[in-house]
């Protein structure tokens, strides 16, 4: 009895402490399952959630996907094209800047008739000329430009401007500026461009020259001639006289050159493979010592200028912007006479030359040494010029 009765005390003690240990074990086991709970909980929920934004932006539908993009291409496109826009906008109000102080220059020299400024004239000549070419020049001064007064009752009585062509050095305000501004104060005879000069700038400097010179003057021809080149006024004079009621007329010496393809040779054309297969030759255009085209013409490069392609010679520039346009050729071959004895001959026949110079300088060869030897072999009579009637 007395070993059952320990037994029976020490049975009972033993059930005590396991009754503790379970149930300390259940509230273990219950606080580790909530615990699990709540983590296995917030991880269904938190995992669906971060794959589901992964697979919305990897696998969104193509048609939204590019619908964005197109709307960020049309964005970019839009932007190009402000700019552009406000290019053109700056071009423009550049253009009128450089007509005004050109008009304060005429103002000046009395190229304009007191007050109205907005007379007809009859043309425009601008003479291409570099800021090395000072000698060059004076001998067009000292031989078919009028000086003085003469130049001024040209433009009164005759409606023809003539103007020495030039735009400003890399340098602005440099020493080749000031020299350009000190022979304007002394002659007064220079249309200064918004452009920088340079030999590969030509098509450009063309571009610029007759987009400012048809905003200044309004003219029935605008002009351009080298300044190695002889000029016999009054025959050119008659012979534009014979278009002035056409409206798009382009006028020179036409020629279609062969395309240079080599590099390094004079005239190369970096863009030759444009037209077509290896000697190939180009469009028919005015050869560049002297050409002339009328107002509309003149009116179509301004407002255009911005979108005009220029290639590396500027008569090919030129004869290129009326491709497609409803525009009349004149090759008149009074515009390309060779030096003496050719414009000797001719004048001598009857048949005065409106423009000499040498094919193979591109004008006349060492210009300012012979420009008073050709003025007085081919140069028309000293009074054709007033007596003439355009």
């Amino acid at each position: 009895m007395s070993v059952k009765g320990r037994a029976g005390v020490g049975g009972g003690v033993m059930g005590s402490r396991n009754a503790v240990v379970s149930r300390n074990l259940a509230l273990l086991l219950c606080f580790s399952s909530f615990f699990a709970g709540i983590l296995f909980t917030t991880r269904i929920w938190t995992e669906p959630e971060r794959t589901y934004l992964e697979s919305e932006d990897c696998n969104q539908n193509p048609k939204v996907k590019n619908h964005t993009s197109n709307n960020s291409l049309g964005q970019i496109s839009n932007t190009q094209y402000d700019i552009s826009a406000l290019d053109t906008k700056i071009s423009n109000i550049e253009m009128k800047l450089a007509a005004a102080k050109a008009a304060q220059q005429s103002l000046v020299s009395g190229d304009t008739a007191s007050g109205n400024t907005k007379r007809k004239y009859f043309m425009v000549i601008g003479i291409n000329t570099a800021f090395s070419s000072r000698k060059r020049r004076d001998s067009v001064r000292t031989t078919w430009m009028p000086q003085g007064e003469a130049r001024k009752k040209l433009v009164k009585e005759k409606g023809i401007v003539i103007r020495f062509v030039i735009g400003h050095s890399s340098t602005a305000g440099g020493i080749l500026d000031k020299a350009i501004e000190a022979e304007e104060m002394v002659h007064g005879d220079f249309l200064r461009l918004e452009h920088v000069e340079g030999y590969l700038e030509l098509s450009a400097k063309t571009k610029t020259y007759f987009s400012t010179a048809v905003v200044l003057w309004d003219a029935d021809f605008y002009i351009k001639v080298e300044d190695d080149v002889h000029v016999n006024l009054a025959t050119l004079g008659t012979i534009l006289a014979g278009h002035r009621k056409k409206h798009q007329v382009y006028v020179g010496c036409m020629k279609s050159g062969p395309v240079l393809s080599k590099r390094g040779v004079k005239y190369y054309e970096p863009e030759h493979w444009k037209f077509g297969v290896a000697g190939n030759k180009y469009f028919r255009h005015a050869t560049g010592q002297l050409y002339a085209i009328s107002k509309d013409l003149a009116t179509y490069i301004y407002e255009n200028q911005n979108i005009l392609h220029k290639y590396v010679n500027e008569d090919v520039s030129l004869g290129s912007w009326f491709i497609g346009l409803d525009v009349e050729h004149v090759d008149d071959k009074r515009i390309c006479c060779g030096t003496p004895p050719d414009c000797e001959w001719k004048a001598q026949l009857g048949s005065v030359c409106a423009a000499s110079f040498d094919w193979k300088c591109s004008g006349i060869c060492r210009s300012v040494e012979r420009m008073v030897e050709v003025h007085k072999t081919c140069g028309e009579d000293v009074n054709a010029l007033e007596h003439a009637s355009f």
